[in-house]
């Protein structure tokens, strides 16, 4: 079992509060495999690392709330199995005792369906298929979660409208007949595949109107998304589709401090041009036996500190708090 890769926050003072992280748990009863670039992946050792992560979070004391980023189940999870698999890690994540707040990514989608998954999740929705959503932890913070699968080939019905633009998206950009091969798109067109999304209009409209409202309050605001909306952060194939139109809305306001994100099993971190960190966390699929990738993190007027384990980096996260 691995140990926190601690950083001192040179604060000596209390966070306002703190949160437990992970992300991709993407578990399944089923033998080790590898992904398509051949990283090995440990279907059922991710279970293990999430009930650690869980244990870690409770010993803790003095967390709030905890986050998943999504994947809560692996694509590769025989689909007669789909929705134990889900019941099984939400049960593992509701040993943690506090609020855990989620989000939906593609292996989430392969396996159920919008109108299933969101009330096993516990996502907040007003009409049984919108996943997004925010809430005030403490005063002064506000967390903006996204839906980047909001338009999207996968999880609505073949039917749908957010269905059609997806298909009629991914056609115009990408020319292959497997819309999840990036071959022959180069550069940031690496990101028009299948197993991503993007943020609609409506979406777009409310996460603007949740800016403006923080603003007002003097709010400091933590976008989280599945997608990674930072090429500087991410490799180029899991970004979201629209990442540039996302962050043309957050860069008009100075409230939107950090973005964190998964899908992107690596990590990264990366400072953009109007000074927003971004933070894209690393896989718990991809820890070896006896290895871990989960944290918290504690959080101050003018900075974020990941503390990590294992496989998990530590980060400080330091920002202009005005």
């Amino acid at each position: 079992m691995g140990s926190a890769n601690g950083l001192t926050n040179g604060r000596g003072g209390h966070p306002l509060f703190s949160f437990g992280v992970i992300t991709d748990v993407q578990y399944a009863d089923i033998p080790n495999g590898h992904s398509f670039l051949g990283v090995p992946r440990f279907y059922r050792h991710s279970m293990l690392v999430l009930q650690r992560a869980v244990k870690s979070w409770n010993n803790n004391k003095n967390l709030n709330f905890a986050i998943h980023f999504g994947d809560i189940v692996d694509g590769k999870c025989p689909k007669d199995q789909s929705l134990n698999a889900v019941k099984k890690v939400v049960g593992e994540f509701e040993n943690f005792k506090g609020p855990v707040y989620h989000m939906i990514g593609n292996h989430c989608l392969y396996n159920l369906p919008r109108d299933k998954l969101l009330p096993l999740l516990k996502i907040p929705n007003l009409d049984g298929s919108r996943a997004y959503y925010e809430f005030s932890p403490a005063p002064g913070y506000r967390f903006v979660l996204l839906d980047g699968y909001d338009i999207s080939a996968i999880g609505w019905p073949h039917d749908h409208p957010k269905t059609l633009e997806a298909l009629k998206f991914l056609r115009e950009r990408n020319p292959n007949s497997d819309k999840n091969s990036p071959n022959g798109l180069e550069g940031l067109d690496r990101r028009f595949l299948m197993f991503n999304g993007a943020v609609g209009e409506e979406q777009m409209e409310w996460l603007d109107s949740v800016l403006r409202d923080a603003t007002n309050m003097k709010q400091k605001v933590v976008v989280c998304c599945h997608l990674p909306l930072d090429p500087g952060a991410s490799s180029q194939e899991p970004l979201l589709w629209n990442y540039d139109e996302v962050m043309d809305v957050i860069h008009r306001y100075d409230c939107v401090k950090v973005c964190l994100a998964g899908h992107d099993h690596e990590g990264g971190h990366s400072i953009d041009s109007h000074g927003i960190h971004h933070r894209v966390l690393e896989a718990a699929l991809e820890c070896p036996p006896g290895t871990d990738a989960f944290g918290y993190i504690e959080v101050y007027d003018n900075m974020l500190s990941l503390v990590g384990t294992d496989r998990m980096k530590s980060t400080n996260i330091h920002f202009n708090p005005y």
